[in-house]
């Protein structure tokens, strides 16, 4: 009895010690709760370039519907390119979740920018490692959208123009849609014939049309093989032969086209599609005939 009476006792100082403790102390904080305030970043610092793991990629730019995977199937089929499917690195952020995390990030010369880029160079060369060859390219067609951050990252990156007819484009990405809207079509196709000619003017791309590499698939991939650095490879142009992963949405093209694992001939601008001035004017810019131009 008399120990059972001592144990009640401890039990209650200690849980009389517990609530003066509570009364006098903050209570905890959720580390993964609101950040607080603190000192908002400079916005006018820009975080210095890292060394990159690999310090020359390759970057295909083009429009949507302009044949990327057919060139990605005939890239990858090298003994030394590696040309996985989109990998979408401008989706992939980083989070400073913490009031001081920007502070502590700038000891060491870094910003949120410059981490993300940190995380690309690192997802490329993961890919590039596993694969055993000593060439990358991602053939992304949005990485178009933001080619300007994808040469502060990489200032040695080479990239690679793929051009196509933007009515040709107009088309195929129409047919592609549920329920399209022509009017938001021809927006998304003259926002990446926008991008596209910056960076023609801004770059020292190499510059291919999708008409060209399907008619020409080796004159045009053993250009492009120069421009690489490497040498050609008859075997690139049995891309079927090969593995390249899964064709599917969101991945890359996934048509019976591509998966047929040979080279078929473009599809022309479609008569009859008519295009804005603009659109006109920028594929005269890229060296199409004004009468595969349909005008409004």
């Amino acid at each position: 009895m008399r120990e059972a009476r001592m144990s009640a006792i401890g039990k209650g100082l200690r849980r009389r010690g517990r609530l003066m403790a509570q009364a006098v102390s903050p209570p905890r904080r959720n580390p993964d709760a609101d950040p607080g305030s603190g000192p908002a970043p400079d916005p006018s610092w820009t975080a210095p370039i890292a060394p990159r793991l690999v310090p020359s990629p390759v970057f295909v730019l083009s429009s949507v519907r302009s044949g990327s995977t057919l060139l990605r199937v005939l890239l990858n089929s090298h003994s030394r390119i590696r040309a996985p499917h989109e990998m979408h690195l401008r989706t992939l952020h980083v989070r400073l979740s913490r009031s001081f995390s920007a502070d502590a990030m700038r000891e060491l010369d870094l910003d949120r920018a410059e981490l993300e880029h940190l995380l690309w160079d690192r997802v490329l060369h993961l890919e590039l490692t596993r694969s055993g060859k000593d060439v990358i390219v991602d053939k992304t067609p949005p990485n178009t959208l933001i080619w300007p951050r994808l040469h502060r990252c990489w200032p040695d990156a080479r990239f690679v123009l793929l051009l196509r007819h933007p009515g040709a484009v107009v088309a195929s990405l129409t047919e592609r849609r549920q329920d399209p809207n022509p009017a938001a079509v021809r927006a998304e196709v003259l926002d990446y014939a926008e991008r596209l000619d910056e960076a023609r003017t801004h770059l020292n791309p190499h510059v291919i049309t999708y008409e060209d590499l399907t008619a020409d698939p080796e004159g045009v991939t053993r250009g492009l093989c120069d421009r690489l650095g490497v040498d050609w490879e008859p075997a690139m142009l049995d891309y079927g032969a090969q593995d390249h992963g899964t064709f599917r949405p969101q991945l890359g093209d996934w048509s019976e086209t591509i998966r047929s694992g040979r080279v078929r001939p473009a599809r022309t601008a479609t008569p009859g599609v008519e295009l804005p001035p603009r659109l006109r004017e920028l594929a005269k810019a890229w060296g199409y005939p004004e009468e595969d131009t349909p005008t409004p």
